[in-house]
């Protein structure tokens, strides 16, 4: 059966085939997700190379522990799991990281405690073209740590609702929360003090 014959057919029935050895079941899975694990390996890596290295680690990883998913969660919440523990892994390969593991606790009351920041002002889209604004947007992203831009880009990017991204990374829901609004301060905070230093240039040409 050719996999775009599969296209309409449920998750569920395609990781059962693929169970059974169906080895064209399984490449459609791979087609559905590969392009978001990817992306998901790439924030967490910040490395074009390594990403590819993890998506294919984590589709490998995937097909040979395939009897171990119990279907209790979706089969992207799973992925997404392996998938970030390879990267990871990756990052500690490197030892260019210095960050702890996902599956740290880590004290939550602060986080909830109401932080002043500064508005921006003018809309940042009457300042820059879109496609600026974007690669400034990613920039800052990428500037996050891992444990907190894997949150953000399952709840934000990928739009994981809270108790998947839990289920998806190992942890409790209020980690979950706590560390999706750190990172949602971390990026304001980085985006106010751009676009106020881009507002000091402009006047210094004035």
């Amino acid at each position: 059966m050719a996999v775009s014959s599969l296209a309409g057919i449920d998750e569920a029935a395609l990781v059962a085939q693929a169970r059974e050895g169906d080895t064209t079941a399984f490449s459609e899975l791979v087609r559905r997700y590969e392009g978001k694990i990817f992306r998901l390996a790439q924030h967490v890596t910040q490395n074009r190379e390594d990403a590819e290295d993890v998506l294919q680690e984590t589709f490998m990883k995937a097909y040979e522990h395939l009897d171990q998913f119990k279907g209790d969660s979706k089969f992207y919440t799973w992925i997404v799991r392996i998938a970030v523990n390879q990267a990871l892994m990756k990052l500690r390969r490197r030892k260019t990281d210095k960050s702890v593991s996902l599956d740290e606790t880590i004290d939550t009351g602060e986080d909830m405690v109401v932080r002043e920041i500064a508005a921006w002002g003018e809309d940042p889209e009457q300042q820059l073209s879109r496609e600026e604004l974007g690669g400034i947007l990613d920039s800052a992203i990428q500037s996050l740590e891992p444990l907190y831009r894997s949150v953000f880009v399952l709840r934000d990017i990928d739009e994981l609702s809270t108790e998947e991204t839990a289920e998806a990374l190992g942890l409790s829901v209020p980690a979950v929360k706590s560390r999706l609004l750190r990172a949602r301060l971390q990026l304001r905070e980085k985006l106010t003090r751009f676009f106020k230093r881009k507002g000091d240039d402009a006047f210094a040409y004035m």
